[in-house]
This record gives C-alpha cells, sequence and structure tokens, in this order.
C-alpha cells in the first residue's frame, strides 16, 4: 500500500510505505492526467497508474521526471504511451548510468524483471517549461544541488511544489552539489508555496516551510564546518566518524531510519567535492566510495 493524500483540487501526492518515504505526485484533468515522478517497486507505480485510470477514469497522458534516480523515473514504462518529459541531463543519466544499473537490479531482485528504462522525449536545460492540465498551469524548472538534472514543478494555481530531492527531510548531495543545493533551497523559501511535496518524506505545510528551509541550511552549514575541520588532521575520516547526525541537526529517524546512513555519506562525499580526494583514516579504511544515488546502488 501507498499513503495517498488529496494536496488540492485534482492534485494528489502519494508516499511509499516500503522505501525511503520516496513520494510521487499526479496532476488530474478533465480529460488525462499527469503523473510526477514514479516509486521505487513496480507495485506501488501500479498502485498509482490503478487509481488514476480506475478510479478517476482518465489516463495518463504525461510523465514528468523531476530527475533520474532509480525510485523516481525507473517506473516509466508501466505507463506506456505516454510522453515523459525532464531535465536533459535525466535523459542522459537514464540512457547510461540508469540502464547499466537497472541490469544489476534485475541480477539482484526478480521484482524489477519487467522493469525497463523508458527515456523522456520531451527535455529541456535552462529556463522554464509549462505545461496546462485542465485548468492548473504546471512550470518545471530546474532546481539542482542533490543532483545536476534535479527539476521542480510548480502547481501555479495551488502554490504546491514537486520539488524532487531538493527537498528532503535529510539533505542528500553525493550525487550533486552543496552550493548548488544551497541555491535551491533559499530559492524554494522565497517562492510564496502552500505546500512542499518533497522528494523524501511528509509534505511540508505552509507554516512549516520557513522552518523547514532554514533547518536543511543549517544542516549544511554544520556538514561543510565539520569537512574542513577534518582537513586539518591527518586522518580526516577519524574525525568525520565523530561527526553523528544528531551533532548536525538532524534526527537519524528521518528517511524511514536511513539518515545515519545517508548523513555519513554526506560527510564523505561533501570532504571529495572540496579538497578531490577521499578521506583517509588511521585504520587505513579502504572501503569503496560510491558517488551514486543510494537508490540506484
Amino acid at each position: 500500500m501507498i499513503q495517498r493524500e488529496r494536496i488540492a483540487d485534482n492534485v494528489y501526492s502519494f508516499q511509499s510505505d516500503i522505501y525511503a518515504q520516496v513520494t510521487a505526485g499526479a496532476v488530474i484533468g478533465p480529460n488525462w492526467a499527469v503523473v510526477i515522478d514514479t516509486l521505487s517497486m513496480p507495485e506501488e507505480t501500479l498502485e498509482i497508474r490503478d487509481f488514476i485510470e480506475q478510479e478517476l477514469s482518465v489516463p495518463v497522458r504525461y510523465i514528468i521526471n523531476t530527475h533520474s534516480h532509480a525510485d523516481h523515473a525507473w517506473g516509466n514504462c508501466f505507463f506506456p504511451g505516454t510522453t515523459v518529459i525532464s531535465h536533459s541531463l535525466c535523459r542522459q543519466l537514464l540512457e547510461t548510468k540508469g540502464k547499466l544499473a537497472l541490469e544489476e537490479y534485475k541480477r539482484q531482485n526478480s521484482a524489477f524483471r519487467n522493469v525497463k528504462i523508458v527515456l523522456p522525449q520531451v527535455t529541456f536545460t535552462q529556463g522554464m517549461l509549462n505545461l496546462r492540465v485542465g485548468k492548473k498551469t504546471l512550470t518545471l524548472s530546474p532546481l539542482p544541488g542533490h543532483s545536476p538534472d534535479n527539476v521542480a514543478v510548480l502547481v501555479e494555481e495551488d502554490r504546491v511544489l514537486f520539488a524532487g530531492d531538493a527537498a528532503m527531510s535529510l539533505p542528500y548531495i553525493v550525487d550533486g552539489n552543496i552550493d548548488d543545493l544551497v541555491a535551491s533551497l533559499k530559492r524554494i523559501g522565497k517562492m510564496g508555496l502552500e505546500n512542499i511535496i518533497q522528494g523524501h518524506g511528509d509534505i511540508v505545510l505552509r507554516g512549516e516551510i520557513e522552518n523547514f528551509v532554514k533547518d536543511n541550511l543549517n544542516y549544511l552549514s554544520n556538514i561543510r564546518k565539520a569537512v574542513r575541520k577534518a582537513s586539518k588532521r591527518k586522518y580526516p575520516q577519524d574525525l568525520l566518524d565523530e561527526v553523528t547526525i544528531e551533532m548536525s541537526g538532524k534526527s537519524r529517524v528521518l528517511i524511514g531510519g536511513l539518515a545515519a546512513e545517508l548523513h555519513r555519506r554526506n560527510l564523505r562525499a561533501l570532504y571529495k567535492q572540496l579538497y578531490g580526494e577521499i578521506p583517509t583514516s588511521s585504520e587505513d579504511d579502504d572501503e569503496d566510495y560510491e558517488e551514486e544515488e543510494y537508490d540506484d546502488e
């Protein structure tokens, strides 16, 4: 089962009960619907499709992928005949990293045996792209930081933002860039929104948005300070191992309990982003460093 919530008239969000509180959305018009992202597991994506096509009795005409990661884009194939829209980098990443990762998934998990990568047919790189759905105007624009291809979808009339993974209860930069994410979060804070649909986590309501942005910026500032301090040590990883998620202003229960591990990866990734190398440990930790989104591994 997935958690479904009506955000505004003809605007819905869906949250996974299986993996990392990942979300998707839908905007329903009188004759057809737009799906925003697909969920991690095929059965969840099919549940979204059945709700729209059987309960609401409209076909899905468009899918918008906010970015290329598995839990947001691999379900495209379960909506045959639709037009998929994304950032141009999303198409490139799905065609390269996505196809390779899916083959590995299929070897490990039979649930993905019928999944195939469907590449976006409509892409954009800069500026904005508008899509009209009944009385709703959807505005797509780049919102990088979590990943370079992340885009947001704003339902203009309702001021509802499907932010992709630029908005998460724990910011995650392993496949992205901290400065880009800081800029994206500041932009979100100035948009005059009613709701934010996070890529992972619960809906952020209007009265919570200011603190949400502040808390995420504070977390990013804290891990930047920790990494800079660690860089002055002979073995920077030793110090990073002591920097708990709680010390950085977040809780380990976030993202379905994955937050502590994602925090650890954030620290290592940020060190490499800032200093061009993996932080060394006094224990000669030679653990392989993965620069991919956790749901692509």
